[in-house]
């Protein structure tokens, strides 16, 4: 609903459609976000595989989904006070064994800095207490 109003707002100034660029975020995230699907599910069906499913990730501390057994590294990694927000997730996603000394997520990273600000506002999407920059 913000969205809404904040887009008529900027329309009406002549400020462009802000719905639309994150709507083509959202897709491009969800392009990359297929680099993570072998490992990690989002959505209402979602459920933990190789690694965590992602829903509801904003917020929440890393290594605490029940039911999923995580690397002592990153229990003890959000055992520090940390939580997944848009600067920890980033540095992670770009290189997840320099984030945490030690996880068992394989995955090299990403690279590119314009896929690491899609997949986030791609994962925002899953998660309803979190509203997209």
């Amino acid at each position: 609903m913000n969205r809404i109003v904040l887009a008529v707002a900027v329309a009406t100034l002549g400020l462009g459609n802000p719905v639309i660029a994150d709507e083509a975020k959202v897709a491009a995230g969800e392009k990359v976000f297929k680099k993570c699907k072998a490992c990690h599910a989002v959505g209402e069906s979602a459920k933990n595989k190789v690694g965590p499913q992602l829903n509801d990730l904003f917020g929440r501390v890393p290594g605490s989904i029940e039911g999923y057994k995580y690397s002592k590294a990153m229990v003890a990694y959000g055992e520090d006070g940390k939580v997944w927000d848009e600067e920890l997730l980033a540095a992670y996603l770009a290189s997840p064994k320099k984030a945490v000394k030690g996880t068992k997520m394989s995955f090299a990273g990403l690279k590119k800095e314009d896929d690491i600000a899609n997949v986030l506002e791609y994962l925002e999407t899953f998660d309803p207490d979190e509203e997209s920059s």
